[in-house]
């Protein structure tokens, strides 16, 4: 079974277990050289009403259970519940919460896919689960996070802006370089910043 992962906001869990995020992303080529074609979990969902929700794509922790799912821009949108009556569902639910479990994962198996010089384009697959995890490597849903953290006044992390530039078609120099001349500065907290302006500013680029 294989897994691609993404990023899980924070906020997309309530106090009651309720949660929400994305599991697939569609267009974006991740570390592997793989991507989602939009459409490519249809008929592993048709009829389904539910998807197992795993600690860590361990069978052996199930955390709850997803019971939604709809096809967005960007990709798969699930929502589920975290079996808070489970040692294992109370584990997720104060990870989550904690910001210490970032990321949904999916468990899925190959169904149909074509290259496309060096891309292997993902176009039917058999959803297993989806699962909490550490570590999500997709930046599919970078550009989600660094939305929220922006609408909440904070600054994203430097890595997290270059990435968001990347996706935005920048080069890695490119993105490097304008990343450390917009946000070091106001890490560094010089005389003269106005994060709040600069803030207004990247909102602003990313509401465009």
């Amino acid at each position: 079974m294989n897994h691609l992962d993404f990023v899980l906001d924070t906020k997309a869990v309530t106090e009651d277990g309720q949660i929400e995020g994305l599991a697939a992303g569609y267009g974006n080529i991740d570390a592997g050289g793989d991507v989602i074609v939009p459409g490519a979990l249809a008929r592993s969902l048709k009829g389904r009403k539910s998807v197992p929700m795993l600690m860590y794509h361990d069978q052996t922790r199930p955390a709850g259970v997803w019971t939604d799912f709809t096809e967005s821009r960007d990709g798969l949108v699930v929502k589920g519940q975290i079996s808070l009556s489970s040692r294992a569902g109370q584990e997720a639910h104060a990870l989550v919460r904690d910001g210490a479990i970032g990321g949904l994962s999916i468990g899925y198996r190959t169904i149909r896919e074509q290259l496309v010089g060096k891309t292997r384009q993902l176009l039917e697959l058999a959803l297993y689960e989806v699962s909490l995890v550490t570590i999500p490597m997709n930046e599919r849903a970078v550009i989600t996070s660094v939305k929220s953290i922006v609408e909440d006044g904070r600054l994203p992390t430097l890595p997290d802006f270059e990435n968001f530039l990347r996706e935005a078609g920048f080069s890695k120099s490119q993105a490097t370089a304008i990343a450390g001349k917009g946000l070091a500065p106001l890490f560094r907290s010089e005389s003269g910043s106005t994060p709040s302006d600069f803030l207004s500013a990247l909102q602003a680029q990313l509401s465009a």
